[in-house]
């Protein structure tokens, strides 16, 4: 199966294009977006990696996304090129949340928590059974950075990975065990997408949408305007 993987969650992104099945994987290739260009960019640098490896939008089998959490207008480019290429050419979506990859990235079985840095003393927290490089997720929340450490001394876990230095060094001046690893990248949202997509772990483009965690800013404020 061929698949393309696009993440525009961060401040910078990817897309990959890879094959393989249930069993084997190989990346073709991948390339970097800068950020600040997704719109402008990504169609683009997709079509050239299609025209380059001599490949029709037709031959993609399934496609990969990262739902989140991220930025939200990165997040909603990345996922309406996904949602309108779903859509066009009639093909499966595997959503990966950039927690879970990073679970994943970890190489440890049980129960494992992932965190990333969310800006304004807030952390983002996952926790999930990692089994045979698939992890189910337990769950992903929001946290005050004291929540995070409140959160990552409960028993029970395996480990806790970050690719945030700020994060890891916030855990480690708590006393936390946590480790540190590159950011996932969009042929580690490939590989994890590939297995989901031949698992039937789907999901149609009607069904597409981001995982912010957090709520936009727009929300919070007509929530609060709301309150009486």
């Amino acid at each position: 199966m061929l698949v393309l993987a696009i993440d525009t969650s961060g401040k910078s992104g990817g897309i990959t294009l890879a094959e393989g099945d249930a069993q084997s994987f190989r990346a073709i290739e991948s390339c970097a977006i800068p950020g600040g260009t997704f719109s402008a960019q990504l169609v683009p640098e997709l079509a050239a990696l299609l025209q380059k490896h001599k490949f029709k939008p037709q031959d993609i089998g399934g496609l990969a996304a990262v739902s989140g959490p991220g930025s939200f207008t990165g997040l909603r480019v990345g996922l309406s090129a996904i949602k309108g290429f779903a859509e066009a050419l009639q093909k499966p979506v595997a959503v990966v949340s950039l927690l879970e990859a990073l679970a994943i990235l970890s190489a440890k079985e049980g129960r494992t928590a992932a965190a990333l840095d969310a800006g304004r003393s807030e952390v983002f927290f996952g926790v999930y059974d990692v089994q045979d490089g698939r992890a189910a997720t337990q769950k992903e929340v929001l946290l005050s950075q004291t929540g995070f450490l409140e959160e990552a001394k409960m028993g029970g876990l395996v480990s806790v990975v970050t690719s945030d230095t700020s994060v890891a060094q916030l855990a480690s001046a708590a006393g936390i065990d946590i480790r540190e690893v590159a950011r996932p990248s969009s042929e580690s949202i490939a590989r994890i997408g590939l297995k989901k997509l031949f698992a039937g772990e789907t999901v149609s483009a009607e069904a597409l949408d981001a995982n912010y965690i957090r709520r936009s800013d727009p929300e919070i404020f007509l929530k609060s305007k709301q309150v009486p």
